[in-house]
């Protein structure tokens, strides 16, 4: 039997970027994989799909609606989603090989099966030829989530389908029935909204994106309405059936009225859930919560000082970045370092378009803490940049303490918003005040601009172009 420092039991952003700082540090390292693929649901069913889609979809949108505004005539323009899919199978291709290499390089041995403690230092790795078993000294549970449901629906994954099956469509539905408001259903609905199909999201809150500022929700819903999205809120979904080519979605309304909807698919997105089947988290004693959520300390150790747990199967939000912080974490706690990681400045992203991100409190969270704060709003319809790419809709808002000006949270929905939001970032890692941005030199004409002018309106009310 093979003995390893480390031993971690899943291959997607948290385990592989474990295994390769654990290799870096110069610990013997083995990674478990059930897939033939390496990168879990990120790299293949997840994040690097779906972008690849929205960016598909983006530029038939902008073909379709805005070239003719520039000055760039097209005719008989129309989508190829077999064309969009093969693309999109490429890149996750190009990219899962790109963690191969990255394990030859860091010389960490990967097994391909499925992995299960068989005690608390000794994991078996199931194929169907073979058991292979391997002993880690210290052992890194990365095994990520698994899409949920609701009573009453069953996932046929035909007509009722999940994030995973609507990245791999062989039509564009006629009418996609979304039910989730959130970051995967939203994503997803727009792909296919821009192509063409009708797309009606089913929300049972009474914002997008519940998670984050309601502002960026409210404004989220506008441009998405704007753009043919339909919307119900506040509505419970009660029952789906596939009727063979159609689904019925029947709901009820806050009034407490029956809703019904007729689509060709239904997409639940309904968040995701721990995913640790198989793993007989049993016979290594490792406790879990009624949730499925594995219980860790401050070092994402499990109540078995040798098992750590990292990424969606401990709580926290599910992100693959968030994943990666923590599967660093892991390894240099392992060898003896003093890490650290601030939960609270893990930016979160929505890949629409516009795009919107978020990092720090949000205006509800200021007002339930009872934190007072003053608020900058600058919007980028006001910005030249934004103007000559016709990419107008959005706005960034800062919230900054109203005694120490320290910058206390951002919110962006606007173009690029996904990469806007990291100097907010920095500036929060190091307790930058709304005055400190405002007095950086911002590049003319850019996005950013919207975030200097938002620190001016937080402070004295004093944005240039507004």
């Amino acid at each position: 039997m093979t003995i390893y420092d480390v031993v971690i039991v899943g291959s997607g952003p948290g385990g592989y970027v474990c295994a390769i700082r654990c290799a870096q540090l110069g610990l013997k390292t083995a990674l478990v994989e059930k897939y033939k693929t390496l990168g879990g649901t990120c790299l293949n069913v997840g994040c690097i799909p779906s972008k690849t889609l929205l960016d598909s979809s983006e530029h038939f949108y902008n073909a379709k609606h805005h070239f003719a505004e520039h000055g760039i005539e097209l005719s008989e323009l129309k989508p190829n989603l077999s064309q969009m899919i093969k693309r999109k199978n490429t890149v996750v291709s190009q990219t899962c090989a790109g963690i191969d290499f990255l394990m030859k390089k860091n010389k960490i041995d990967v097994y391909n099966g499925i992995g299960s403690f068989d005690s608390p230092n000794i994991v078996s790795v199931k194929t169907e030829k073979e058991t292979t078993k391997i002993e880690g000294k210290n052992i890194v549970i990365a095994t990520g989530s698994k899409p949920s449901t609701l009573p009453g629906i069953e996932i046929d994954k035909k007509r009722i389908i999940t994030s995973t099956e609507a990245l791999s469509l062989n039509e564009i539905p006629k009418h996609l029935v979304v039910i989730g408001g959130g970051v995967i259903g939203l994503e997803l609905g727009s792909v296919y909204m821009r192509l063409g199909a009708k797309v009606s999201v089913v929300e049972y809150a009474d914002s997008l994106i519940p998670a984050m500022d309601k502002a960026l929700g409210k404004e989220l819903q506008r441009v998405l309405k704007k753009q043919g999205m339909e919307f119900i809120m506040q509505c419970k979904v009660k029952e789906v059936k596939n009727t063979g080519k159609e689904v019925v979605l029947k709901a009820e309304d806050k009034n407490g009225k029956e809703i019904q909807l007729l689509g060709d698919y239904c997409l639940v997105c309904v968040g995701r859930k721990p995913f640790t089947e198989g793993l007989q988290l049993e016979k290594a004693g490792v406790k879990i919560t009624e949730k499925g959520i594995i219980e860790t300390n401050e070092h994402l150790q499990t109540n078995v000082a040798t098992i750590y747990a990292i990424g969606d199967v401990v709580k926290g939000p599910m992100l693959a970045h968030k994943a990666e912080e923590e599967g660093v974490f892991v390894a240099e706690t392992i060898a003896g370092q003093k890490p650290h990681i601030h939960y609270h400045l893990i930016p979160g992203v929505v890949y629409t378009w516009p795009e919107v991100s978020a990092v720090g409190y949000s205006e509800e969270q200021l007002k339930e803490k009872n934190i007072s704060y003053n608020v900058g709003n600058f919007p980028f319809r006001a910005l030249g940049r934004a103007r000559a790419s016709m990419d107008i809709d959005g706005f960034a808002k800062i919230l900054s303490d109203s005694t120490t000006d320290e910058v206390l949270g951002v919110h962006i929905i606007g173009p690029r918003a996904a990469d806007l939001i990291m100097e907010a970032v920095v500036a929060m890692e190091y307790k930058a005040s709304a005055e400190d941005i405002a007095r950086m030199c911002h590049p003319h004409p850019t996005f950013t601009e919207a975030l200097k002018e938002a620190a001016l309106d937080a402070t004295s009310k004093r944005a240039l172009h507004m």
